[in-house]
């Protein structure tokens, strides 16, 4: 083969993602190799000074090109395909489809810290620990910052109570009286420019705007109170700073760790799914009820309903798995899957042989019957 000429086994690359509809040139695979981003063909040796030979193309070069492929656009940092990649990687395939190889952790590291660095906390983080020592002038500045990038959510209803208003032909219930998300800048602003610049009221507020474990702003106003006056378990302000440094995490965390937070993000991701889908009339199940119950036992539901997006970007998809690495969250992804291993039959509903079928069915039936409801009362 002349120099510089493409392989033989590069062009059966090319035509191979060609058949299904995916345009690539040798210099793009060259050019993926040259990142780290694409492994080079396995080679056999022809023995002692006759060179080496690839006999087959590798389906491990083919499967990484074509995820390559698929994420990325003329234009389009790559970091956000490698990104997307990962996410890939790490959900079940189709029966009979090939699967998705994983991509270099390396790349995958350097992704998220990238991602990370670009957040909206990140940006706070930044203006916080500027802002120290300012005084109001400082706070003014971060406050309006937070004003401008911070979207106001309150969260979605809890499931049980949107169905039994849709069950009763009510109006959904509205929480208002819940914390909004802008709330959190109380907390950033505590890792900033320290917790007694903030106070115990604000903090409570931000606290409860996560809604873990089930706790309002008055339960969070008691204790941060409390632990302020002595009469309770001090406060380690050093901890929130740590958790504040996702950056660090991820950096700090081995590659089987970040491997594991992405299991975690994928398996609590359905995990909320099938909460949110309660709401939603689907067939109630005693498998399905005890998974519901697990996640209120830990008062987690409104902290997945925070964190977890139904079509993250690759920045959202960064941030979460960040929070992934924690224990809280990795615990609760434990205790569900134990659960799901004792109770597997989340569609089976009692009395009825014909498994995930009848399920659906009920389903459906349940949904046609409020829309034909619906139309009669219209």
């Amino acid at each position: 083969m002349a120099r510089g000429a493409p392989s033989p086994a590069d062009l059966q690359v090319v035509r191979e993602l060609a058949a299904r509809g995916l345009v690539v040139t040798v210099s793009q695979l060259e050019s993926w190799r040259r990142a780290e981003l694409l492994p080079r063909h396995r080679r056999r040796g022809l023995g002692r000074g006759r060179g080496s030979v690839v006999d087959v193309v590798d389906p491990v070069v083919v499967e990484s090109a074509a995820a390559l492929a698929r994420h990325l656009r003329q234009g389009r940092d790559r970091r956000l395909a490698v990104l997307e990649w990962f996410a890939e990687a790490g959900m079940a395939g189709r029966p009979g489809a090939a699967s998705v190889p994983e991509p270099p952790i390396g790349a995958v590291r350097q992704a998220l810290v990238w991602a990370l660095e670009r957040s909206v906390v990140r940006r706070l983080m930044e203006v916080a620990r500027s802002a120290a020592g300012a005084g109001e002038e400082g706070q003014d500045a971060l406050y309006a910052l937070a004003g401008r990038l911070l979207k106001p959510y309150r969260g979605s209803a809890n499931p049980a109570l949107v169905r039994a208003a849709l069950e009763a032909d009510e109006d959904i219930p509205v929480e208002d009286e819940a914390p909004d998300g802008r709330s959190m800048v109380h907390l950033v602003a505590a890792v900033g420019l320290g917790a007694h610049e903030v106070g115990t009221d604000a903090l409570a507020e931000a606290f409860a705007s996560f809604g873990m474990f089930g706790l309002s702003v008055e339960d969070w106003a008691q204790m941060l109170g409390a632990a302020e006056r002595g009469e309770g378990p001090p406060v380690d302000w050093g901890l929130l700073e740590e958790h504040a440094d996702v950056t660090g995490a991820v950096q700090r965390a081995g590659d089987e760790e970040l491997v594991r937070a992405r299991a975690v993000l994928v398996g609590l991701s359905g995990f909320y799914a099938l909460y949110v889908m309660h709401g939603l009339l689907m067939p109630d199940t005693p498998a399905l009820a005890a998974l519901r119950q697990r996640i209120d036992d830990f008062g987690m539901f409104p902290f997945l309903d925070r964190i977890i997006a139904i079509n993250p970007s690759p920045t959202r998809c960064a941030e979460t798995l960040s929070v992934c690495l924690q224990p809280p969250l990795d615990n609760l992804y434990e205790t569900l899957m134990e659960q799901l291993t004792a109770d597997p039959a989340l569609f089976r509903i009692p009395g009825n042989e014909t498994g995930a079928a009848g399920f659906m069915e009920r389903w459906i039936g349940t949904l046609r019957g409020r829309a034909q409801a619906g139309r009669g009362a219209v």
